[in-house]
């Protein structure tokens, strides 16, 4: 299985659902700092959602908690804990009346499937999510911010099958419903990210200009935010493009400012493809001791992206196994009552039948004794 460089894309769409979540404890100055600390820093982010769970007694609450630790988890690439917490949130959210709320960790969970390459569960998950979404009132924030996510998550599935026709045009929805929401900066994040992908989308395209465009407003947005992590993921895509074109100088030069941005994130995707990206500029440009060197690193990155990923897939089929189990003891449960139905059903029309048989013949046996009186008088 192979997770792609835009799983950022994950993390910035699920701190997008606090937004949504979290509205309720948005005072919350703690709340507030670990959900801008995810960029760059999620060790002190997953610190003060730990804290901030043993306080929390309401289930909102402590929903939107979860969702942070979740998606901290993910920044640090640890997809197993992530899922973990996330399955946790849609458990607790399955127990409130809240739709916004109900939807908003349905798409969060469709998120992480897609991420793990389970776009079947994903899109399964997302369908589930469009009947809430169906029934939160019109050109609602709520309503917007989880189209536009759903949507990119369906483009991020077709650019991972190289469909890039396709996922464009889903990146664009999604583009259109975000710059529909009225709290602007709420969405600047979602916004570096989804021209980033379009990037990626254009350059699959061999449209050069539009590409070189996307990746630029992709860097826009991030400066807007001062997120050192959505800069470097830009900066790479816009390294990829001129060593498309050969030009190396160029593209180490914006690897070389990726690299030291995403120093403190631990993204250890967002270093994988740094790392892999130097390694082949360095070797077109005839430098093998360089390209060892950052080859050696690409290796190490990938690896450990490998483990963290192996792990989550297993809990992943675990929690799989678990539902089916759950829904076919649910159907067996249904049979049993269902038949039990019919069988005492069946009993009592039977009952009813020999009771009126055995009326009607006691009747009839009367009237017949009546009519031979009768006859003999």
């Amino acid at each position: 299985m192979r997770i792609r460089s835009h799983t950022i894309f994950m993390i910035i769409l699920l701190v997008n659902s606090f937004f949504v979540c979290a509205q309720s404890i948005s005072h919350d100055s703690l709340l507030k700092k670990a959900r801008l600390d995810i960029y760059d820093n999620p060790d002190h982010a997953i610190a003060i959602g730990k804290n901030l769970l043993k306080k929390e007694k309401d289930i909102n609450k402590s929903i939107s908690v979860y969702l942070l630790l979740s998606t901290a988890n993910i920044a640090k690439r640890n997809f197993d804990e992530s899922f973990q917490y996330i399955l946790k949130a849609k458990d607790l959210a399955q127990k409130t009346n809240d739709l916004k709320l109900q939807t908003s960790v349905l798409v969060s969970v469709a998120i992480q499937y897609q991420q793990m390459e389970l776009f079947s569960k994903s899109l399964e998950t997302l369908n589930e999510a469009d009947r809430y979404l169906e029934r939160l009132p019109k050109e609602s924030p709520e309503k917007l911010i989880e189209t536009a996510r759903s949507y990119a998550i369906r483009g991020m599935i077709y650019k991972s099958q190289s469909n890039s026709e396709i996922a464009l045009e889903k990146f664009l929805i999604s583009i259109g419903n975000f710059e529909k929401v009225k709290m602007k900066k709420t969405t600047f994040a979602n916004m570096s990210v989804v021209y980033y992908n379009i990037g990626y989308c254009y350059l699959n395209l061999n449209e050069q200009e539009k590409a070189r465009q996307a990746f630029i407003r992709s860097i826009q947005y991030a400066e807007k935010l001062n997120a050192k992590s959505l800069k470097a993921f830009a900066l790479k895509g816009l390294a990829e493009m001129y060593k498309q074109n050969r030009e190396n100088e160029k593209a180490l030069g914006l690897l070389i400012q990726a690299e030291s941005l995403s120093q403190n994130t631990g993204d250890l995707i967002l270093n994988e493809g740094i790392y892999k990206e130097m390694s082949e500029n360095y070797l077109a440009m005839g430098k093998p001791d360089l390209y060892q060197v950052y080859n050696k690193k690409y290796f190490e990155m990938r690896f450990k992206r490998e483990q963290s990923e192996l792990s989550s897939i297993n809990h992943s089929i675990n929690n799989h196994n678990r539902e089916t189990q759950k829904k076919a003891k649910e159907l067996r449960n249904k049979y049993n009552y269902l038949s039990i139905g019919i069988i005492l059903s069946g009993s009592a029309i039977i009952a009813i039948l020999i009771y009126f048989i055995v009326s009607i013949k006691k009747r009839n046996n009367k009237y017949h004794k009546e009519i031979q009186l009768l006859i003999r008088s």
